[in-house]
C-alpha cells in the first residue's frame, strides 16, 4: 500500500485536527496494524490502527481467511504481553492497553471457545510469568466477565450468548483459585486492586459455594474493608454478596448463617471507621471523593441486606444490629445529596410497605372487634395495635425518625408552580423536571405508609413543625413549602374524622400566617401552599361545603394578586376543585339563597378582570365542568349561556362592526380580541362537551363568515407582499383565528354524540368554507389544523363521512403533498397530519380509498413508503401503520380480483422498503411494526399454518421470474438475492435458514421477531445500540407493571391521589 508510517503519523495527526477518515475507510487498512503500532511514534496513529482492527473483527471476522484469524490472535496477545513486562511498560502504555484488552475481547466473542479451547489456562499461565501481566490479565477477565454477562443482551445474538456463559462457569476454578492466590499473598497495591474489581464482576453469576464455601468473605474483611485505598471496592464485593438471592430448590436459605456472620462482622467494622452518632450531614459535604463513595457504597451495602435478608437480623436475640444498621440509614438520608436518597428511598419504601401489609393480615373477626370507623378508609388509631405481635412495633424509632426525614427532604409537587430559584428568589416556575416529579411519587408513598403505620406520630410531627413556622422558630420559605407539600402528599391517607380535625388546624395557622408574614414573596410562599393543600382535599372539602366556599373566595382573592405565579396556581387550584366538586358548585347547598355557580358566572368580569387571557380561559374550562354537572337540561342552556354572556357580547359587537366596515378585520386590537374569543369558547367547550351544542349552533355561521373574511384578507396579503406576508405579525394573527375556529369545531365533533346531527348540520358548510380555501391557497397560508380537522371528523363519523372523502382528497392530498415531498424537514406540522388523516380515511372510510383512480391511489402508496423511511419519528410511525393496516384491509376486506391486483402491483415495492428500513440503523424505533409488516406480507403470500394464502395471483412482474412460479418459490429467491447483495459478509447457510425462518414463522409474531431480531443483531454484530429491537417485550413489562402498579396502590388509602380517582370513590 503506498503509505508510509511517517506519512500516516501526520494524516492522523489531520485527522484528528479534523481533517478527513480516509484512511479508516480503506477496507485494506487493517492490513498495516503490525506496522503502525511497531513504528508509529504519535499516540493517536496506533489508536486509529486499533480502531481499524477492531472494526474487522466485529464486522468482517467471519469471511477472513482462517490463517489470517489466527495471525491477528497471535498479533493481539503478544502485543498485549510485549506493553505489560513490567510495572514501568505497564504504566506507560495504559491507556493503550486499555483499547488492546477490548480489542482481545472482541476476537473472545469471535473465537472461544470453539477456535479458542485453551484460552482460559493460558492466560492463567501467563499470570505466573511476572506480577504486570498478571495485573492486565486480571483487567482482561474482568472485560470478558463483563461482556459476557453485563452488555450481551443487546449485542450479541442469544445462542452466543449462551455458549460465552456455559464457557466462563465451566472454567471459572481455575479463574477462583488465582484471585484466592492474589489475595491472599500479594502486596502490590494497583494488582489488589485490579483483583478486587474484577472479582467485583464475577460475584454476580459465579456458583455460591466459591462465596460462602470458602474464606473469601472473611479475607475481603479482615484484610481489605478497613484499609482507606482498598475499602470501596471490598465494601461493592461485599454488596454484591449481600444481595445475592441464597434460596431455592434443595438449599432454601442454607447460608444465613454466613449471611448473618458477614453483616454483624461488617457493620461492627463500619462502626470503627464511622460512629453511629457522627452528624453524617454536616460531615459529607467536607469530605473527600473517596469518603463520601465509601457512604454511598454503605447505602447500597445496607439497603442490598436489608432487601434481601431482613428477618434474619430481626430474628437475632441482639436488636442492636437491626436499630443500629437502620439508624445509619436514618443518617445517611439526611445527607443533601439526592443520589444517595434515592438509593435509601427505595429501601425504605420497600420496609414500610412489607411493614403496612403486615398490619392489614390481621384478621378480619379482630378488625371488626375494633371501633367503627377505626380502619376503614384510612390509618388505625396505633393504641389499638398494640398488642399484636407486629414486626412494626420493632421500628417504632427508627420510623418516627424516618417521618422527619421524609417531611424534611419532601420535593416540590408538579402542582406547585411557585418555587425559590438558585438566587433565593421566588419566581414562577416554568419546567417541570422528570427526576423531582419521579422522586415527589416515591416520597408522598412512603409517607402514606408511614401515615398507616403511625397516624397520631404523623399528625404530631406535622402539627409540630407547622406551629414552629407560626412562631418563627423554624421558618423559612424552604420549610414551609417542604412541610406543605407533605401536609398535601397524605391526603386519604386519614380517616375522615382525623383529616377533619388535622385540616381545620392546618389551613386556620396558614391563613394566620398570611396575614401575619409581611413582604410580597412572603405572602406568595405562603399561599401557593394554601392552595395546594386545598386542591388535594376534595373529600374534606366535599364534606364542608362553607369550607370550600371560603377556599374559593380566598382563590378569587389570589387571582388579583400580582405576585408571579400565584394567579396561575390559583386558576389551577380552581379547576382541579371544579373538576372534584363539580356538583356541589350546581347543588343549592342549606343555608344558601342560590348554587354558587350562579353568583360566579354574576361576578365572573370582576373575578377575572386581572388574569391574563390564558388564565381567564382556565377559569372558563372551570366553570365548564360545573355547567356539565347540572342534570336539569333547561338550567344547563340559562346557564351556559350567562357564562359565555361576555364573549358573547364581544361577538356580537365584532360581527355588527365588521358588516359595516369590514376593514375593522385587520385591526391589531381586533384580531387579537377574536382569536381570544374562540379560545375562550374552545377552553368551555372542552370540558362541557356535548351539552355545548347550543352555544356552537350559536356562533357557527358567523364563524365559518369569519373564516372565509380572514382568509380572503391573509390572500390579499399575500398578493400585495408575497408568501413572506404568512410570518408577518398581523397575518399570523388572521391565521390564529382560522386555527381557533377549527380547534373548536375539532373539540365539539370529538366530543359530541349526536353524530347523525353534526353531519347533517355541521359538516357540509365546514367543507365548503374550508377545503378550496385550502387547496388555493400558497403553501405557507395552509393551516395543518385543517387536516386536523379533517382526521377528527373522520375518526369520530366514521362511516358518515365516506362519501365526503373524495371531495377531501381531491382538495387537499396533492397540494399537501407537493409542500412535503421535496425533503424531510419543511412543514413538519403538515407532515404529521397529512400521514394520520390518511391513516384514519384508510381505518375508518377504506371503501372511498378504494375507489380513487389509479394516479392517486399510487399517490397513497407511494406516500406511506415515503413516510416509513423519514426521519421524524410521528411521521415514520403513521407512515408503518398505515401500510400495516393498508395491506390487511387489502387482504381481508375486498375481492380477490382487487387483492390480486393490488399486491402484484406493489408487493415486491413494499417488501424492498420495509427491508430497507429494517436494516437501517436509523430506523431502528419502528423495528415493533416493521417486523409485523414483513410477517404479514410472507402470511399473505405463503401461510406457515397451511391455509389458503390471501394472495391468489402472482406477486411478481412479468419477466421476474417463469409463467407459473409460486409465489413461494419466487420470494425465498428473491429475499435471498436481496440480502446477498446488500450483505456481502453473511453466508450462504445464514441467508437460507434466515429466509426459511420468515416463511415457517408467519403465523407466531413473537418467535418470527425474535428470529428476524437475532437476524439483524448478526447483520451488524456488536454495532450499537439496539435497545430498540426490544420495544415490544418493553411496552408488554411496562403495561403489565403499570396495571399492577394501579391494582396495588388502589388498595391503600391515600396512594391514589384524589386526581386519579373518580368522584364517587372519594
Amino acid at each position: 500500500m503506498p503509505v508510509s508510517i511517517e506519512e500516516l503519523d501526520a494524516t492522523v495527526r489531520a485527522f484528528y485536527e479534523g481533517r478527513g477518515e480516509q484512511f479508516k475507510e480503506d477496507p485494506d487498512a487493517w492490513l498495516m496494524v503490525d506496522d503502525i503500532l511497531s513504528k508509529a511514534t504519535y499516540e493517536q496513529t496506533k489508536f486509529l490502527g486499533l480502531q481499524v482492527l477492531d472494526n474487522v473483527i466485529m464486522t468482517r471476522w467471519k469471511v477472513l481467511p482462517r490463517e489470517q484469524c489466527q495471525g491477528i490472535r497471535d498479533f493481539v496477545v503478544q502485543y498485549i504481553l510485549q506493553c505489560s513486562t513490567s510495572e514501568e511498560a505497564l504504566k506507560a502504555h495504559r491507556t493503550l492497553l486499555n483499547k488492546l484488552n477490548l480489542v482481545l475481547v472482541s476476537v473472545l466473542k469471535q473465537e472461544w471457545p470453539h477456535n479458542w479451547p485453551t484460552f482460559i489456562n493460558e492466560i492463567i499461565s501467563a499470570c505466573h510469568s511476572s506480577l504486570s501481566v498478571c495485573e492486565n490479565n486480571m483487567i482482561i477477565l474482568r472485560l470478558l466477565s463483563e461482556e459476557v454477562f453485563d452488555y450481551s443482551a443487546e449485542q450479541m445474538t442469544s445462542t452466543k450468548t449462551r455458549n460465552l456463559k456455559s464457557s466462563m462457569c465451566s472454567e471459572f476454578s481455575q479463574i477462583f483459585q488465582l484471585c484466592q492466590d492474589i489475595l491472599n499473598s500479594a502486596t502490590q497495591p494497583s494488582l489488589i486492586k485490579a483483583t478486587l474489581e474484577t472479582l467485583l464482576r464475577f460475584c454476580n453469576w459465579i456458583p455460591l459455594g466459591y462465596i460462602f464455601e470458602t474464606p473469601l468473605i472473611d479475607t475481603l474483611r479482615t484484610r481489605f474493608l478497613e484499609v482507606p485505598e482498598f475499602r470501596n471496592v471490598t465494601l461493592q464485593c461485599l454488596t454484591e454478596i449481600d444481595g445475592l438471592p441464597t434460596g431455592g430448590p434443595g438449599q432454601l436459605h442454607s447460608y444465613d448463617e454466613q449471611l448473618v456472620k458477614m453483616f454483624t462482622e461488617v457493620l461492627t467494622a463500619i462502626s470503627n471507621i464511622i460512629p453511629l452518632d457522627m452528624d453524617l450531614k454536616a460531615m459529607y459535604p467536607q469530605s473527600n471523593s473517596r469518603d463520601q463513595e465509601f457512604i454511598q457504597n454503605l447505602a447500597l451495602f445496607l439497603c442490598n441486606f436489608f432487601g434481601m435478608h431482613l428477618p434474619l437480623i430481626e430474628n437475632l436475640p441482639n436488636r442492636d444490629f437491626l436499630t443500629h444498621g437502620h439508624y445509619y440509614l436514618v443518617r445517611i438520608s439526611q445527607i443533601d445529596d439526592r443520589e444517595i436518597f434515592k438509593i435509601c428511598l427505595d429501601y425504605w419504601l420497600k420496609l414500610v410497605q412489607e411493614l403496612y401489609e403486615e398490619m392489614q393480615s390481621i384478621p378480619i373477626s379482630d378488625m371488626t372487634a375494633m371501633p367503627l370507623g377505626a380502619m376503614g378508609g384510612g390509618a388505625p388509631n396505633p393504641a389499638l395495635l398494640t398488642n399484636y405481635p407486629l414486626r412494626k412495633h420493632k421500628y417504632n424509632e427508627v420510623l418516627s425518625n424516618l417521618r422527619v426525614v421524609m417531611i424534611e427532604k419532601m420535593v416540590r409537587p408538579e402542582e406547585v408552580l411557585i418555587v425559590e430559584n438558585d438566587e433565593g428568589e421566588i419566581v414562577r416556575e416554568f419546567v417541570k423536571e422528570t427526576d423531582t416529579v419521579q422522586l415527589y411519587k416515591t416520597i408522598r408513598e412512603c409517607l402514606v405508609y408511614l401515615t398507616h403505620l403511625d397516624v397520631v406520630d404523623t399528625e404530631q410531627i406535622m402539627t409540630d413543625k407547622l406551629a414552629r413556622q407560626v412562631d418563627g422558630s423554624e421558618w423559612s420559605w424552604h420549610n414551609c413549602n417542604v412541610l406543605c407539600w407533605a401536609i398535601g402528599s397524605i391526603s386519604l391517607a386519614m380517616n375522615e374524622e382525623t383529616e377533619k380535625r388535622f385540616l381545620v388546624t392546618v389551613i386556620k395557622d396558614l391563613l394566620g400566617l398570611t396575614e401575619m408574614k409581611r413582604g410580597k414573596d412572603n405572602k406568595a410562599v405562603v399561599a401557593s401552599n394554601i392552595m395546594y393543600i386545598v386542591g388535594q382535599y376534595p373529600r374534606f372539602l366535599k364534606a364542608h361545603w362553607k369550607f370550600l366556599k371560603t377556599v374559593v373566595n380566598k382563590l378569587f382573592e389570589f387571582m388579583h394578586e400580582s405576585h408571579e405565579g400565584v394567579q396561575d396556581m390559583a386558576c389551577d387550584t380552581f379547576i382541579k376543585i371544579a373538576k372534584q366538586c363539580r356538583r356541589h358548585f350546581v347543588a343549592l347547598q342549606p343555608s344558601e339563597n342560590e348554587p354558587f355557580i350562579e353568583e360566579i358566572i354574576r361576578n365572573l368580569g370582576k373575578i377575572t378582570c386581572d388574569l391574563a387571557p390564558q388564565q381567564v380561559h382556565t377559569f372558563y374550562e372551570a366553570c365548564g365542568y360545573m355547567v356539565a354537572a347540572q342534570g336539569n337540561r333547561n338550567q344547563q342552556e340559562r346557564l351556559l349561556a350567562e357564562l359565555m354572556a361576555i364573549p358573547n357580547m364581544a361577538w356580537d359587537e365584532i360581527i355588527r362592526s365588521a358588516n359595516v366596515n369590514p376593514s375593522i378585520l385587520q385591526d391589531a386590537e381586533t384580531i387579537k380580541i377574536i382569536g381570544n374569543i374562540m379560545k375562550t369558547n374552545v377552553s368551555a367547550c372542552s370540558s362541557i362537551g356535548p351539552y355545548f351544542f347550543p352555544q356552537i349552533g350559536r356562533l357557527y355561521n358567523d364563524m365559518l363568515q369569519m373564516y372565509a373574511a380572514t382568509s380572503q384578507l391573509i390572500s390579499e396579503a399575500v398578493a400585495r407582499e408575497g408568501e413572506v406576508a404568512t410570518k408577518m405579525p398581523k397575518v399570523r394573527g388572521l391565521r390564529t383565528i382560522k386555527k381557533e375556529i377549527l380547534k373548536l369545531v375539532e373539540t365539539f365533533v370529538d366530543k359530541a354524540e349526536d353524530l347523525q346531527a353534526v353531519r347533517a348540520q355541521m359538516v357540509p358548510q365546514l367543507l365548503d368554507s374550508v377545503l378550496v380555501d385550502y387547496n388555493r391557497n400558497v403553501p405557507g397560508a395552509r393551516d395543518a389544523e385543517v387536516l386536523k380537522a379533517m382526521t377528527a371528523m373522520i375518526t369520530k363519523l366514521s362511516g358518515l363521512m365516506e362519501d365526503q372523502v373524495p371531495v377531501i382528497m381531491e382538495n387537499v392530498f396533492e397540494c399537501t403533498l407537493e409542500m412535503i415531498n421535496k425533503d424531510f424537514s419543511e412543514f413538519p406540522e403538515h407532515r404529521v397530519e397529512f400521514f394520520n388523516l390518511l391513516r384514519a380515511i384508510n381505518l375508518h372510510c377504506f371503501p372511498a380509498l378504494l375507489k380513487l383512480d389509479n394516479r392517486q391511489f399510487k399517490f397513497v402508496i407511494d406516500s406511506c413508503l415515503w413516510a416509513s423511511k423519514h426521519d421524524n419519528r410521528d411521521v415514520e410511525t403513521a407512515g408503518l401503520n398505515m401500510c400495516l393496516e393498508l395491506i390487511n384491509n387489502i387482504a381481508e376486506k375486498t375481492d380477490v380480483q382487487t387483492s390480486n391486483a393490488f399486491f402484484n402491483q406493489f408487493f415486491i415495492t413494499i417488501l424492498q422498503d420495509v427491508f430497507f428500513v429494517l436494516t437501517d440503523q436509523d430506523h431502528k424505533a419502528g423495528f415493533k411494526t416493521q417486523s409485523m409488516l414483513l410477517m404479514r406480507l410472507f402470511y399473505f403470500a405463503h401461510p406457515a399454518d397451511g391455509t389458503q394464502p390471501k394472495i391468489q395471483g402472482p406477486i411478481y412482474q412479468p419477466g421476474q421470474a417463469q409463467p407459473g412460479t409460486s409465489n413461494r418459490e419466487f420470494l425465498g429467491v428473491f429475499v435471498s438475492n436481496l440480502l446477498q447483495n446488500a450483505f456481502s459478509n453473511l453466508t450462504p447457510i445464514q441467508i437460507t435458514t434466515f429466509v426459511e425462518g420468515l416463511f415457517t414463522l408467519n403465523t407466531q409474531y413473537d418467535k418470527f421477531r425474535l428470529a428476524l431480531r437475532d437476524f439483524l443483531i448478526s447483520l451488524r454484530e456488536f454495532a450499537g445500540d439496539n435497545a430498540e429491537l426490544y420495544q415490544v417485550e418493553k411496552e408488554q413489562q411496562e403495561r403489565d407493571a403499570k396495571a399492577a402498579e394501579h391494582e396495588r396502590r388502589s388498595k391503600v388509602s391515600g396512594l391514589l391521589k384524589p386526581s386519579e380517582l373518580e368522584d364517587d370513590e372519594l
